[in-house]
């Protein structure tokens, strides 16, 4: 009987495993990244890089706080400062309203001679890049995504967990 379950879960494993890459695989959004199944202080929460006057993106990123967003914002905002030549001044990263993400764009200080650029995105850590001109200093809002495609990985995984579980006994 145990070579059979054995049998049973070899020729069914591969279909399973298959059928959840292929579906996963059509959704895939590399800016909306999911991190691992921990906890989740309320539904539909969300982390974002957070930083406050890092010299550069790459500093902000590396040092950001792993913290997840109060219920009450809904967006990342990054809002970045450089020269005219482009060398980044100053980065600021964090968790958003959308009242603050109604200022989205690009303007330049008379005063100091450097651009401020001003962007929010919706999802998982989706501010990894800074603004740098009007083409992406954007609200980028994902469309009614968050949920659905979750739980299809859900039931894949677990009817992954339950046939390896098979195989063990």
């Amino acid at each position: 009987m145990l070579l059979f379950y054995h049998m049973l879960a070899g020729a069914f494993l591969p279909f399973f495993i298959l059928s959840g890459n292929r579906v996963s695989a059509e959704n895939i959004n590399f800016y909306n990244v999911r991190p691992p199944l921990d906890p989740t202080p309320f539904p539909n929460s969300f982390k974002c890089f957070t930083c406050d006057n890092a010299v550069d993106n790459y500093n902000c990123n590396r040092w950001a706080e792993d913290r997840w967003c109060p219920e009450s914002t809904q967006y990342c905002l990054t809002v970045h400062l450089f020269t005219d030549h482009g060398k980044s001044t100053s980065v600021t990263k964090k968790c958003a309203t959308g009242e603050e993400c109604h200022f989205v764009g690009c303007h330049r200080h008379r005063e100091s001679g450097h651009t401020e650029c001003i962007s929010c995105c919706e999802g998982m850590i989706c501010n990894v890049e800074i603004p740098t001109n009007h083409t992406n200093a954007v609200l980028a809002v994902l469309h009614a995504r968050r949920t659905s495609d979750g739980s299809k990985r859900t039931v894949n995984v677990a009817v992954l967990v339950s046939v390896l579980m098979t195989m063990l006994l």
